[in-house]
C-alpha cells in the first residue's frame, strides 16, 4: 500500500475550552498520511483514480472552519472520520498542531492513526 500525505494544512477555527478562546478564531495546522494504492492512478494518469488530496483538503477546510472544538482530540478525530468515510481510506495517521497553546513551545497537538496500518512490499 502506498501512502499520500498532506502537510502544513493550515485552518482558522473555534477552539479551546476557556472563555476567551470560544469568542476567537485560531489556526491549527493539519498534517496527514493517507493509505492509497497509486498504482492504477499512475496507470491511468486520470485524477479519477486517485486520491485527490486537493479535494480532502477542501472538505477538511469547510468543516474545520465551520465547526468550533474545545479538544484538539475531538477536531482530530472528527477529521479522520470524514477521511475514512468519505474517501475510502483504510488507513489515516493525523496530525493537528494548535499552535501558541503552551507558552514557550513551538506548538502542540495529537497525533491519532485509524485503521489498519498499510503494508509494504510492492517487489
Amino acid at each position: 500500500m502506498d501512502i499520500v500525505f498532506l502537510r502544513g494544512l493550515r485552518i482558522e477555527t473555534v477552539i479551546g475550552i476557556y472563555d476567551w478562546e470560544k469568542a476567537i478564531r485560531q489556526p491549527v495546522i493539519l498534517d496527514l498520511e493517507m493509505s492509497a494504492d497509486v498504482a492504477r492512478a499512475a496507470a491511468s494518469d486520470r485524477i479519477e483514480d486517485a486520491l485527490d488530496y486537493k479535494a480532502v483538503s477542501k472538505r477538511l477546510k469547510a468543516f474545520v472552519g465551520d465547526n468550533r472544538f474545545e479538544l484538539v482530540e475531538t477536531l482530530a478525530e472528527r477529521c479522520t472520520e470524514i477521511i475514512r468515510s468519505e474517501f475510502g481510506v483504510s488507513w489515516v495517521r493525523l496530525t493537528v498542531n494548535k499552535i501558541g497553546a503552551v507558552t514557550d513551545a513551538v506548538d502542540v497537538g495529537v497525533i491519532i492513526e485509524r485503521g489498519a496500518r498499510p503494508t509494504t512490499g510492492r517487489g
